[in-house]
């Protein structure tokens, strides 16, 4: 396929896809689905080899946010059932992030809910910060607290951090229907200080809200004009008790469209497979491994994710391996340059805090029927069968899923 031919020799050389290019491949048939993942998987490879970077979240306080993003179980009003807590001590963040640093995890992302952290709030983070890293030196920690102000960053930085999450999640046009509460420019500002400081910044979206191809497009150009390090791909879980519960429509093809997309309108960043992947990725995942580097290691934020074993499973049964500690995970002409990039302002370039996080909504594929006998949902159906409320690990006395 010519389009897929001319995808990868630009993926290759760090050029931008048109935006008629990035919307064809959201278009293409499910015919010619793997000639797409296998076009995408060459410019994954390049840049990135085999590897998969672990991330684990740990989430520093839950619900009772003022926001009203659509999509977050922790919104003002929300009903959803989730675990509400206030802010986590460094002791106990530290005991929490422990776990998935022994399961693989090389990224601790600290995440907290609200609109945005006080000073007071800095102080907390920035002292959890201080005693993970006092325990791992080698451990990338990431920040992940909302809209913030003058200063912020760079005593985030100051303390240790070494990125910042804060999502764009939709386009630009399509903002105001998803949250009223804050608006896009905000968010761009956000991310914007982040880089500013000094800070790898990380921001990323949500797919499956209702969105049109053309909405997808054009928050994956404006992340490559935004320029962040890592880019976490969310598919919406529709939670009950969130404005956005009855919004099922992805499946697992559609999914994987929509990574080879962001893979090859930012071929040499970091993209994340973030909430959602059990949901609706479901047993096209080790695929999907193909066009993404990294994922996260086992529950989200408000929600169960697949047990932390069985991701290790998926990434050696499908043939790729684990990113150790001691290696670097951007290409070289990236992580030489302080806040890196999607390849550079000049000729490329790729935050909630709430749901999204550093990339939340997910569920689990526990409480489901696994004994083969029951029938087989199709593929567009909605699957509340998967999605669990996280009840263990941060804020509770129960082993963590890692």
């Amino acid at each position: 396929m010519d389009l897929l031919n001319t995808l990868v020799d630009k993926g290759l050389r760090r050029e931008l896809p048109t935006r008629e290019e990035a919307l064809a491949v959201l278009a293409t048939s499910d015919d010619d689905l793997l000639d797409v993942v296998a076009a995408a998987g060459k410019v994954r490879r390049h840049w990135f080899g085999r590897r998969v970077k672990l991330n684990y979240l740990v989430n520093l306080k839950s619900g009772l946010c003022p926001e009203d993003c659509s999509y977050c179980s922790q919104r003002l009003g929300s009903k959803a059932d989730i675990l509400k807590y206030t802010w986590l001590k460094p002791d106990q963040a530290t005991q929490a992030a422990a776990a998935g640093l022994a399961g693989g995890a090389k990224r601790v992302c600290l995440v907290a809910s609200g609109r945005g952290p006080t000073d007071r709030d800095v102080d907390r983070v920035s002292e959890t910060i201080k005693a993970i890293k006092g325990q791992n030196e080698d451990v990338e920690v990431c920040a992940c607290l909302g809209l913030l102000s003058d200063g912020q960053a760079e005593r985030l930085r100051e303390a240790g951090a070494d990125a910042y999450n804060h999502n764009l999640n939709t386009s630009e046009a399509t903002y105001g229907d998803i949250t009223t509460t804050h608006t896009y420019a905000d968010r761009v500002d956000t991310v914007q200080k982040a880089h500013a400081a000094g800070l790898s910044a990380c921001s990323g979206l949500i797919a499956g809200m209702g969105e049109t191809d053309e909405d997808l497009v054009d928050v994956v150009l404006s992340l490559r004009e935004l320029d962040p390090d890592s880019v976490p791909v969310n598919f919406l879980i529709p939670m009950e008790g969130t404005p956005l519960s009855a919004e099922w429509n992805l499946t697992p093809q559609r999914c994987l469209r929509i990574l080879a997309m962001v893979r090859f309108v930012c071929p040499d960043v970091e993209v994340r497979i973030a909430g959602g992947r059990e949901v609706h990725l479901r047993t096209m995942q080790p695929l999907a491994l193909n066009l993404a580097n990294s994922i996260f290691l086992g529950d989200y934020l408000t929600s169960e994710g697949q047990a932390g074993r069985a991701d290790l499973e998926m990434i050696a049964d499908a043939g790729f391996e684990v990113e150790g500690p001691g290696e670097v995970t951007l290409p070289e002409h990236r992580a030489t340059v302080a806040g890196g990039g999607c390849g550079s302002h000049a000729d490329a370039g790729c935050g909630s805090h709430g749901e999204a996080g550093c990339g939340s909504v997910c569920g689990s594929h526990e409480g489901a029927d696994v004994c083969g006998t029951a029938s087989v949902p199709a593929t567009n159906e909605p699957r509340t069968d998967l999605v669990a409320v996280r009840r263990r690990g941060a804020g509770t006395d129960l082993a963590p899923n890692a």
